[in-house]
């Protein structure tokens, strides 16, 4: 490991929502137990797509305008709730030279579509051969701009920085999985190298979407056994999305410690790659970036997998973890929260970062979770997209 610095990275704020609450106190003695957690679900948004819902929210706790509220679609008004939470935890919600300064970097997929539009370009469709010239004439007589305007993808960055102030240089990374990644490995990069001295990071998605669920079933990666059985304790055999907001506040270890910060963790490395899967690239590609996060494996107790769901990609996964990472704990938050896209990589950062914080285990997030009866010190973060990325961080215990 490496020596200490002036630079370390550290993790002073979490903001969080997720399907199982809002906020940390409604996550601390969930994620503390010694028995697995138990997911909630809803089955009815769509009966063949069960989800991990949006919780009961005041959006005013944190975006106390009601203007700024109507003007929001409920991911862009969950990611700056969650944003809200972790400058809170921070203690840095009130300081506006703080935020002024703040660097902001935000996962964020594509707004919502007008489904309705969606579902009469499909039925004037039907029986047509033309179909080019049905969906531009649709295109220029249904939409409406402005619905795709407010659902540009860097306003949730925009209105984070309207709603809390931060003002600092801000971007916004699309991409999947992968964006999560980056967000974050931007965000380390430039504080290590003394480009930012606090940045806020982070993203949130809403489950509870149809174009979203149209999507994973077109990849034909939906889930089937936990929708027939609608029993929650039911192991899913394919991807189940996740309603999750979670975003970090990082810090150069100095401003923390000048400013007395509570530090929950030091966030040591986080790498990023991509590329084909045939054969076994994914597995070389987990290897080469184990090497770059976390090569002394015997220090490592605790490994979050950031995996998707999906049962084959999954496996593969596990394998390679199990190769690396034999005596390390193993923890998979997809069982437990769903699968978040954007927002994989920050709650798996999350949990992992609270995870080596605690003086108690994390509790199992799945029943075949690999157990564990001490607490982690080090913990890796292991993630894979649904279709392409593959990532590792490593968060480690602030002495």
């Amino acid at each position: 490991m490496h020596p200490k610095s002036g630079r370390d990275v550290v993790i002073t704020g979490i903001g969080l929502v997720t399907s199982l609450g809002v906020g940390l106190g409604a996550h601390v003695e969930k994620l503390r137990g010694a028995e697995p957690l138990l997911p909630v679900l809803d089955f009815d948004v769509l009966p063949s797509h069960p989800v991990h819902p949006l919780p009961e929210i005041d959006w005013s706790g944190q975006i106390p305008r009601r203007g700024d509220q109507r003007q929001m679609e409920n991911w862009q008004r969950l990611g700056v709730y969650a944003a809200g939470l972790a400058l809170d935890d921070a203690g840095l919600k009130e300081d506006l030279d703080a935020c002024a300064e703040m660097d902001l970097f935000v996962a964020a997929g594509g707004g919502e579509r007008d489904v309705a539009v969606d579902s009469l370009i499909v039925e004037a469709a039907r029986g047509r051969d033309d179909r080019e010239i049905v969906l531009n004439e649709k295109l220029t007589t249904e939409l409406r701009p402005t619905l795709f305007l407010a659902q540009l993808s860097n306003l949730l960055a925009g209105n984070i920085t309207i709603v809390h102030k931060v003002t600092g240089s801000s971007r916004t990374f699309m991409g999947e999985e992968s964006a999560g990644v980056s967000a974050f490995e931007i965000a380390h990069a430039r504080i290590a190298a003394g480009q930012s001295t606090r940045c806020l990071v982070g993203s949130a998605f809403v489950a509870e979407r149809p174009d979203i669920m149209f999507h994973v079933t077109s990849l034909g990666q939906n889930d089937r056994a936990l929708a027939q059985s609608r029993d929650p304790s039911v192991r899913p055999d394919g991807v189940v999305l996740g309603t999750v907001g979670a975003f970090m506040v990082l810090e150069e270890r100095s401003a923390a410690e000048a400013r007395g910060a509570r530090i929950y963790a030091t966030l040591d490395a986080v790498a990023g790659d991509r590329g084909s899967r045939e054969e076994n690239r994914l597995e070389q590609r987990l290897i080469r970036l184990a090497d770059t996060v976390a090569p002394e494996a015997q220090a490592v107790d605790l490994v979050v997998s950031a995996a998707p769901g999906i049962p084959a990609i999954d496996a593969r996964q596990a394998a390679s973890i199990d190769q690396l990472y034999p005596d390390a704990t193993l923890r998979r938050p997809v069982t437990a929260f769903g699968h978040s896209v954007e927002a994989q990589f920050p709650l798996s950062v999350a949990l992992a970062a609270l995870a080596v914080a605690a003086d108690h285990p994390l509790a199992p997030l799945a029943a075949d979770d690999r157990q564990g009866n001490t607490p982690a010190r080090t913990a890796v973060i292991a993630a894979s997209g649904m279709r392409r990325g593959e990532a590792m961080a490593r968060v480690s215990r602030f002495d």
